[in-house]
């Protein structure tokens, strides 16, 4: 579990299927992500159950809750990239969320739990059109260093090393 502020992060469950489901049904949330949405709920317990970054690297996407009343924001954490070795910083919110800085304060803490396991490197990748997250990763230090194809779309990957790695 990691602590910011106003919120609590821990480690995705399948007591999350609800509103991880209903995250993924908005399409102006999966617009940029190249994810299709969960068929039903159930569907996404069944990804949650089986979701195992946690064990493997003791990484993962983490539910994002407000202390003030226990809203379920969404979610952001780091996730190690089966083919490439890279860990990649990730989030995802409600929309009634978007612009409230909640994804900013959810990555640095993300960010500063990576730098407690050793990583060297985080990345971020972004489609190009999403200038909001875009804006989130540059505010949370990373630069961007290449581009890539992201599901079919323009993007790029954003990079930040650890302090005092260069």
């Amino acid at each position: 579990m990691l602590e910011t502020p106003r919120m609590h992060l821990r480690p995705l469950a399948p007591m999350d299927a609800e509103p991880f489901y209903l995250l993924n049904t908005d399409p102006l949330v999966i617009r940029y992500t190249g994810d299709e949405p969960f068929s039903d709920e159930e569907a996404a317990r069944h990804f949650l159950e089986h979701y195992d970054q946690y064990a493997r690297y003791r990484l993962g996407r983490m539910a994002m809750i407000r202390k003030a009343d226990e809203a379920w924001l969404g979610w952001c954490g780091l996730r190690r990239d089966e083919e490439t070795g890279d860990v990649d910083l990730g989030f995802r919110l409600f929309r009634q969320f978007w612009g409230q800085g909640y994804a900013t304060e959810a990555a640095l803490a993300s960010i500063d739990y990576g730098w407690s396991l050793g990583l060297d490197r985080i990345i971020g990748r972004a489609v190009l059109d999403n200038v909001a997250s875009i804006r989130i990763l540059e505010k949370v230090g990373m630069i961007k260093v290449d581009e890539l194809d992201f599901h079919g779309m323009p993007g790029a990957i954003y990079a930040l090393a650890r302090p005092g790695e260069g």
